[in-house]
């Protein structure tokens, strides 16, 4: 059994990360955006100090099923500056 190679999981990452960047594809951003509403992360940028959000656990999924959860994204947690304090 062959394993991957570090390029390949790291690309592997790379693909993860820009598909969680990616708020569920453009076509949820733009009916977020219809429904007069910004996604979690455009919130998060209004609120924070610019170049201060860091996130933790990206790659974390919830396996909550209750209230239709199974459904939702995932869970952000981070930590930031808000006016500079």
């Amino acid at each position: 059994m062959a394993y991957p190679t570090i390029e390949e999981l790291i690309a592997q990452l790379e693909a993860k990360q820009r598909a969680v960047l990616a708020g569920g594809g453009p076509e949820r951003v733009q009916k977020q955006h219809e429904a007069g509403k910004l996604t979690a992360r455009e919130r998060l940028a209004r609120l924070f100090d610019p170049g201060t959000f860091v996130e933790l656990d990206m790659f974390v999924e919830h396996r909550c099923t209750n209230f239709d959860m199974a459904k939702t994204t995932r869970p952000a947690t981070a930590w930031s500056r808000v006016s500079g304090t």
